[in-house]
């Protein structure tokens, strides 16, 4: 069983392995109603490296692999990051603002990143989602819920669908929503 987590004032889960990221600013706004789900690996359907924690903290050798290179430059970092094992890293205390949604609008208002928290998920769009994971996210979204007025949990796909199809048709949204309820 995952132990119960809590966000304190400052924003950060204490039961999360800490890697600040410097890809974040100041919130442009207070109200935070949206949670974003999204999947991620690096190298593409490659699990278990270093190169995601790298990514988000502006550390990725781009001779490490390939791929590496066509993302060269970009800034980018979610708020949290849960591992196919389950362990979840944060890189931005929830009262920032992360660079994780892009071009992005939730029920008619732009610009995601202003007032949504991001949690990636490592994985893809074509292999299933772990249990230990499943356990995480319920975890860490009941712990975000006690402290920030959220008001919908989407998709990237949800908020950029020209751009994003994460976190993809391998995500349980079901199974998710009904843990969420206690079901």
């Amino acid at each position: 069983m995952v132990k119960m987590m809590k966000v304190d004032e400052s924003g950060w889960v204490s039961e999360a392995e800490h890697f600040p990221s410097p890809n974040h600013d100041d919130r442009p706004c207070g109200e935070i109603p949206l949670l974003v789900i999204h999947n991620i690996s690096l190298p593409p359907d490659e699990f278990g490296g270093d190169g995601v924690q790298r990514l988000f903290t502006n550390t990725l050798d781009v001779n490490a692999h390939p791929y590496y290179r066509t993302i060269a430059g970009l800034t980018v970092s979610s708020h949290f990051y849960i591992r196919r094992d389950g362990h979840l890293i944060q890189f931005v205390s929830c009262q920032q603002r992360a660079w994780h949604a892009g071009a992005s609008c939730w029920q008619g208002v732009e610009r995601c990143n202003d007032y949504s928290i991001g949690i990636e998920l490592e994985g893809s769009d074509f292999v299933p989602f772990t249990d230990e994971q499943y356990s995480v996210l319920r975890e860490l979204t009941l712990a975000l819920r006690k402290h920030f007025p959220l008001q919908g949990i989407a998709g990237h796909s949800d908020i950029a669908p020209q751009r994003k199809t994460d976190p993809g048709p391998y995500f349980d949204w079901l199974r998710y929503l009904a843990s969420l309820s206690g079901k």
